[in-house]
Order: structure tokens, then sequence, then C-alpha cells
């Protein structure tokens, strides 16, 4: 038994379900759509240079929620989840975690999107244990603050240890997929690091390194 931890965007779905979840909230009205949508493709692009600092992405995505309550937006969130993001997971990824399950490997999603939306997507799934992005709530309402450390680039690092200290678990043995050169520091962490659908900086990498290289479709 081992520990088979998953990115979420561009690893076990095809896209990011962050900059999907901002056209949402333009259909629904919650954003001036082309303004809005303009500033996610600008700040996107920095991430997939590994230049976004995400203190100002989360500023940015989470000020349509100022105001709104954890019912409020988990009730349009479950079909988003159903219609946009699940016609997107990888069939070669859900036949990944079915090998890990018949393995008796536990399963971990640690992704940089905010936890409302990991854990809707990781809940269909089948996945219970979740580490993402937290969330400030006063009175119930989303103040469009995070809180915590968040899990992006060495954050991701230092969540995970955490949660390995307070759940008994470990790395030995421990599997890593991701997509982006943002999940350097933690794919060094584990002893079985595999790269999937990699960007540029991330296969160089992984083939110095010697790393599995997965095409996922």
């Amino acid at each position: 038994m081992a520990l088979a931890i998953f990115d979420l965007d561009d690893t076990l779905i095809h896209g990011d379900c962050a900059s999907l979840w901002s056209a949402e909230m333009a259909k629904l009205g919650w954003v001036d759509g082309e303004s809005f949508l303009r500033r996610d493709r600008e700040l996107m692009a920095l991430y997939a240079e590994g230049k976004l600092a995400m203190e100002d992405y989360m500023t940015f995505s989470l000020s349509p929620l100022v105001g709104r309550t954890e019912e409020e937006v988990a009730f349009v969130v479950e079909p988003y989840v159903e219609d946009v993001i699940e016609p997107l997971f990888y069939s070669d990824a859900t036949r990944c975690l079915a090998t890990h399950r018949a393995a008796g490997d536990r399963i971990l999603i640690i992704s940089a999107s905010a936890h409302f939306l990991v854990s809707a997507i990781a809940e269909r799934l089948k996945v219970d244990d979740v580490l993402a992005i937290d969330l400030e709530l006063k009175h119930g309402y989303y103040s469009g603050h995070t809180q915590g450390v968040l899990t992006y680039r060495e954050g991701k690092v230092t969540r995970l240890h955490s949660w390995l200290e307070a759940e008994g678990e470990h790395l030995d043995g421990a599997y890593f997929y991701s997509d982006s050169r943002n999940d350097l520091p933690l794919l060094q962490q584990v002893d079985k690091p595999h790269v999937v659908n990699p960007d540029p900086a991330l296969r160089a990498h992984a083939e110095q390194a010697g790393w599995p290289i997965l095409n996922w479709r």
C-alpha cells in the first residue's frame, strides 16, 4: 500500500477548473464576462510560465464570491462539475485511479485551485482525500480571502507534510502525477514521480531525471 498523489488541472482533467469556473461565472452573470475572462487568460499565461503569484489570482478569482454563501455557490458548482468538468476527465486518468485502488493505495488530490471546486470534482472521481486552497468564511459568507498555506509550488509540499503528520501517513513508495513545472518541488519529494502531458520545462526536467512521461487522453 502506498500513497498515490494527483494534481488535478490538466492532469486528471483536460483543462483548468478555475478558468472554466470563471467562464461559468460569466454565464451566471456574476462577472463582466469579457473583461473578467481576459484577465483570467492573462493570469493563467503567467501560471503556465511559472511566474504567477497565486495570491494575485485568488484575489481576482474570488472577488465574485464575496458576500455569497457556501450553499449558494455549492448549488451552482454541482451542475457545473457534472456538465462542464466530468466530460473532461481523461480516460487514462480514471484507469490510473482504478489501478491504484485495486492495489490498495490511498489516493490524494492536491491542487492549486479553490477547495470548493476541487472537492466537488474529487467527489465525482470517488476520491475522498483532498488538499486545495482553503477559503475564508465570515458568518457563513465568502470573504474573498484565502486562509492558511496555499497549495501552490512549495506550498503543496508544506501542506502535504502537515497532512501526512495528521493522518499518520508517509511518502515511502509514494507516487505523484502532474503536468506542470510548478509542481517540481513536490515531484522531487516522492519516490515515484510521473509527469502527465508535461509542459516543455517539466518535460525537459523529466527527460534529464529519467522520470516516466505519460500521455493521457
